[in-house]
């Protein structure tokens, strides 16, 4: 069992294979939490809870007869405000009668095998029973009549805890939700660094950290999406934790809208954190028999370090959050049309970046924006999801089939939340528009969001791209979202309802996903909100990949991905290849270190691959050539950060497959500096008692006076040279397949030369394969 009940002490023990969780049914039914960290066998309780009267304070005490039994010092599990307890509450309710105190107390609990479902919501999820076990702790307000059923739901293989809360009103009254956290925790000390991932658009995700002070210290989003500006998680690092050490608490919400998450610091330097639905703005009415739902919050312990939280998230999100059939399968290098057409193509022009695909290996054509209604540039058309006569005048089916016969797959760009206000949709239903009444509404991109808190809306957005999807042999959609929520308002809300809408749109575009992926199963979708603007959990249970960013230069990719790999695996990053100068930025690097970059995440290409020349097709045809090599490797395999780029000038990682068998590790040098010393790249994830042949390391001094490419021909010791022909080296030359063979632990401890070639110029890089030899 992964959850024990200890009936005489009230504790309940929560069991990952790496970590506990404690919590205790204490004095009249209060929640109190006791540990949580790594694993211990059995709790005894030898750090006992404490109840201290503090005569000085005026802090009121729940209990006349027992002063020193205060809410506001308490480490409790799920607290609310209103009965002593000042600090930032998990969960705030308005009564009927105007009154705000609700005082949830422990009523019942049972422990369950699997994981339930939500409703309405995507979560992680187990594929039997016996995968992980649920506590449902049942809380009741006999007042007011309001249960809140408290689910924590265990993994037998992951280090990682699923929480959630259902708020069911069983009384006579309404009730108005203010504030629901999908999970509250409370640290006995203020021993940490608070991480975050935070940036704007084309920056997204940026490592930050900062040692947590006195008060309230949040991330958050209020924009309708959970935003390129922060994303919906947090850890907290104890002490000198850091990438490959010490203890890590991670915090990711499964959830796409606005979001709150922070921690804080109260008088006794004890620590609460939490997340969920940002309150701002937030309000939902619990008429009698209705109940509400909050989003899941996945909590991941590590003594391992950054790293090792990763290492959990990702095989959790790789494995029980993604869905679908292309949860598991190799996904294609592809070709998007963007940014060498933009609106300005038709069919034959399209057909000829398909011939040129065919010929460097590329397996998917993409047809972005600028195929439907009247859309010539982007004022116009958004909701019209029927084809551009004047461009493709045979349709789609034809195009699709056009390309289907160079030997790719056809993909197709929607953007089906928005609408312009010049479309036919529009026209016709102009209240289908989130909107305020009386207000004028801003724009963006000329175009509005369509409100998906109304099912008219959502049923017709389905049965638009159904048609479309149904018209032509489609494999991959991309999905776009460009505008985040302002003027918030529905029309088919009354007004106690209003505050609804923001999170009803939420609940609305995840049916959509539901219907649209369940009906058509065998396409690929990727999400997209300007770049990175929506990558979160929510989105990753519907669409296995993002678009990480709109930015596609190398070097900005290089901090994008790694911060993005704090908590999502390789296989859900988007990471193309674009033209120079970058169109984001201006910058020009060399097409390998694009390639390098590219090469860490679902390859593919953004430029025009008509106006190549002879080199950079070679090079090209080498780079989707060595994808297809390691594609699974990056794709499924464990990824470890070497080397950040937010704390220096360079970056490295590397990607081990499942079975320890490949390997694939990247260096990358941003700037030249004059007269530097050599760099030295220790591994991580090999297998310590194994070897490995190592294509694109640095000759030994005695081969490199002599003809060191060719190596020797014989042995297989370690250190020896040995020569596989047509094996990409990463050296830039795919038939040159120079190796050297190493033990795993001398890769790992000592470590493998940086080539002294990168030593001069900017924005370089190098790439070194690994084989393990049987």
């Amino acid at each position: 069992m992964s959850i024990h009940y200890d009936e005489t002490l009230k504790i309940f023990h929560l069991q990952t294979p790496g970590s506990s969780y404690v919590l205790q049914i204490i004095r009249d039914g209060h929640l109190s939490h006791r540990y949580w960290g790594a694993r211990v066998e059995t709790f005894g309780d030898s750090n006992p809870l404490v109840y201290m009267e503090r005569p000085l304070s005026p802090n009121p005490y729940p209990h006349e007869k027992t002063s020193g039994f205060s809410l506001d010092t308490l480490p409790r599990e799920y607290p609310g405000y209103g009965t002593s307890d000042f600090r930032e509450p998990a969960f705030q309710f308005e009564c009927e009668d105007g009154s705000a105190v609700v005082d949830l107390r422990y009523h019942s609990h049972r422990i369950f095998p699997g994981k339930p479902a939500l409703e309405g919501l995507p979560a992680t999820y187990t594929e039997s029973d016996d995968e992980a076990e649920t506590l449902e702790l049942e809380l009741r307000d006999d007042l007011t009549g309001l249960r809140a059923l408290l689910l924590y739901t265990v993994f037998k293989r992951h280090d990682a805890i699923a929480r959630s809360v259902r708020f069911v009103n069983d009384g006579g009254g309404r009730l108005k939700l203010l504030r629901a956290m999908s999970a509250s925790v409370d640290f006995g000390d203020a021993d940490y660094q608070m991480l975050h991932l935070s940036g704007g658009w084309a920056n997204e995700r940026n490592v930050l950290s900062r040692p947590l002070c006195k008060g309230w210290q949040s991330v958050e989003s209020k924009r309708g999406a959970s935003s390129a500006q922060h994303n919906p998680f947090l850890a907290l690092l104890r002490g000198g934790a850091g990438e490959h050490s010490g203890e890590v608490y991670g915090f990711s919400l499964v959830y796409s809208g606005n979001f709150a998450a922070g921690a804080e610091v109260d008088q006794y330097d004890a620590t609460r954190a939490a997340i969920g639905i940002n309150p701002f703005e937030f309000s939902w009415l619990l008429e009698p028999g209705e109940s509400f739902q909050t989003p899941e919050a996945v909590l991941v312990y590590s003594n391992l370090g950054l790293g090792g939280m990763s290492s959990i998230y990702h095989r959790l999100y790789r494995t029980r959050l993604a869905r679908g059939t292309f949860r598991d399968r190799e996904r294609p290098v592809l070709i998007n049309n963007w940014e060498a057409t933009y609106f300005d193509f038709d069919a034959d022009k399209i057909e000829q970046l398909a011939v040129k695909a065919a010929e460097l290996g590329i397996e998917l054509l993409v047809l972005d924006d600028g195929w439907f209604g009247r859309r010539d540039d982007d004022s116009s058309s958004l909701g019209d999801w029927f084809v551009h006569k004047e461009k493709l005048p045979k349709g789609l089916g034809d195009l699709a089939e056009r390309v289907k016969a160079k030997g790719l797959e056809f993909g197709l760009w929607f953007e089906p939340e928005m609408v312009n206000p010049d479309s036919e949709l529009y026209r016709k239903h102009p209240d289908w528009a989130i909107h305020t009444a009386g207000r004028p509404s801003s724009t963006s991109r000329n175009q509005l969001v369509l409100d998906f808190s109304r099912e008219e809306v959502c049923a017709a957005i389905v049965e638009m791209l159904s048609n479309v999807l149904r018209s032509a042999p489609i494999s991959y959609v991309k999905w776009d979202m460009n505008r985040n929520m302002t003027e918030i308002g529905s029309a088919a809300l009354p007004p106690e309802r209003q505050r609804e809408t923001a999170h009803r749109y939420i609940l609305g575009l995840y049916r959509v996903l539901e219907e649209l992926t369940k009906a058509f199963p065998d396409v690929l979708f990727e999400s997209c909100a300007s770049g990175g603007g929506r990558f979160d959990p929510g989105m990753l249970h519907y669409m296995p990949q993002t678009w990480t960013s709109d930015n596609t230069d190398a070097v900005s990719r290089l901090k994008i991905q790694y911060g993005t790999s704090i908590v999502y695996p390789a296989s859900s990053m988007g990471a193309h290849v674009s033209s120079v100068p970058n169109h984001q930025t201006g910058r020009i690097t060399p097409l390998e270190t694009r390639g390098h970059a590219a090469l860490s995440g679902v390859f593919g290409y953004e430029l025009d691959l008509t106006a190549l020349t002879a080199e950079e097709e070679t090079i090209m045809k080498e780079q989707v050539a060595l994808y297809k090599q390691i594609r699974r490797t990056v794709q499924f395999g464990e990824f470890h950060r070497l080397l950040s780029p937010f704390e220096g000038n360079e970056a490295a990682w590397i990607f081990v497959s499942e079975d320890g068998a490949e390997a694939a590790a990247f260096y990358y040098k941003i700037l030249a500096h004059p007269n530097s010393g050599l760099r030295t790249l220790r591994l991580r994830g090999l297998d310590p008692s194994a070897r490995y042949r190592v294509y694109g390391a640095e000759p030994a001094v005695d081969a490199a006076m002599a003809d060191w490419t060719c190596g020797t021909a014989a042995g297989e010791a370690s250190g020896s040279e040995v020569r596989k022909p047509a094996v990409y080296d990463g050296t830039g030359a795919a038939g040159n397949g120079f190796a050297r063979i190493f033990g795993g632990d001398e890769l790992m401890n000592i470590g493998l030369r940086v080539p002294a070639g990168l030593l001069k110029g900017d924005f370089l890089s190098h790439i070194w394969r690994l084989e393990r030899v049987e």
